[in-house]
Order: structure tokens, then sequence, then C-alpha cells
């Protein structure tokens, strides 16, 4: 029996309408679909009318899941990753399940679409060029390096952080680089995307205020940078 294919799916970071025609293709056709939360996806497939099978992939199991869903494919069936918003694999669960279809030698074809950090890059006004991808800082052990290590870097930084985190590392951009501008998106293409643009104490104070939820998007000029 000819294996399947594993399809990585990229999904909307927020608003429902940026999927592609492809991927919506895809999701139909395949025979299961793995997902971080199946609520989150549920409301996706109920809005675009697919009715393929669900099955949880996360952080947790992801060791257990990707052992399962490689026998399924290798047994004839297709299979597809998906994550709660965005492109899969990206600061989410699936890079074990790649690498271990990859070693099965099973084919992995990705369906391309949103990620909030590419989008971001695109309407900050910042130099993209040459960027790097944080994704989130770790918690502890060798944040104060990497916090450093943002401090002197010569290209553009973009780092995820969450609403319970964001006023932490504010505090901590100020403490390191407090003369510098920086640009922050929340909740990118939902319908209240809101942005700032300046010192970390400058929109800490203004985020506190608010009181403001959501996911956020950090980016950080290289230490160079001079605009016009």
């Amino acid at each position: 029996m000819k294996q399947g294919t594993l399809y990585i799916v990229a999904t909307p970071i927020g608003n429902l309408g940026d999927i592609t025609y492809r991927a919506v293709e895809t999701l139909k056709m395949v025979n299961f679909i793995l997902c971080e939360d199946t609520r989150t996806s549920s409301a996706l497939l109920k809005h675009y009318d697919i009715h393929t099978p669900l099955i949880s992939f996360n952080a947790h199991s992801e060791v257990n899941k990707s052992g399962i869903a490689i026998e399924k494919i290798l047994s004839g069936e297709k299979g597809a990753l998906i994550s709660d918003a965005g492109t899969p694999c990206i600061s989410d669960p699936g890079v074990r399940l790649v690498n271990k279809a990859r070693s099965a030698g099973i084919e992995v074809t990705g369906i391309p679409g949103a990620n909030a950090a590419v989008l971001a890059l695109s309407i900050s006004g910042l130099p993209t060029d040459s960027f790097i991808f944080d994704g989130f800082l770790p918690q502890k052990k060798g944040r104060q390096k990497k916090l450093l290590e943002i401090k002197n870097e010569e290209r553009t930084v973009v780092l995820y952080e969450s609403v319970y985190r964001i006023q932490k590392l504010l505090k901590e951009l100020d403490g390191y680089m407090p003369e510098r501008n920086i640009t922050i998106w929340r909740e990118l293409t939902k319908k209240f995307e809101e942005s700032w643009n300046g010192t970390p104490s400058e929109i800490m104070k203004d985020i506190e205020e608010k009181q403001v939820k959501g996911e956020f998007v950090v980016l950080i000029p290289p230490s160079t940078w001079k605009t016009d």
C-alpha cells in the first residue's frame, strides 16, 4: 500500500477570511487533522463546512501522538497539522512530528498562509532585509543573556509575548534599552487590532492604563537603526 502524506497547513491568526483556497481543500481532503485545541479548530472547520476528524495534538501529547500519526500515514492515510493560529511549527508544536515523518520517508507538504511575525514585520516600517525571530523568550535560564544580545543586535528582532507577561518584558526592555523606539502589535487581523510605537516605558504605561488583553508581537529595531 502506498503511504500517505503529511500536510503542514497554515490557518488564520484571527480573521477567518485569511485562509487560502488550497488550505480549505486540503483540510477537506485529508483523513485526519492534528490540532492544538479541538475547540478552537472546530470553529474554523465549522465556518468552512469541513468535517474531517480532529485529533488533539499539543506540546504535552506531541511525543505520543506523533507515533500514532506516523503509523496512520504509513498505512496510506493523509494527515494535516494545524495550530490554533498561523503557521504550524513556528513557536508551536509539530517540529518532532515533521522530523519523525521525514525520517520515516514520508512526504511532508507545506500549505503556506498567515504568520504573525512576518505580517508584523511587513507593516512595521522597520528593516526587513535581515531580521531575527526569537519567539517567546526563555522565562528563567538564559533570559538576561538573551536580552543583552537583543540590545546589541544589528538586525530587527521579532518576539511573541502573552498578555500575562507583556508588562514584564516591557520593564526589562526599559532597563536594557530605555531610549529604543519599539513597535508592538496586539491581536493582529482581529476586530480589536492595536499597535504602539515608542519607548518601552511609554508603551508600558499605556498598556497598563488600558488593561488590554490578547497576544502580542514585539518588534525591536536594530541597535544602529535611524529613521530618515
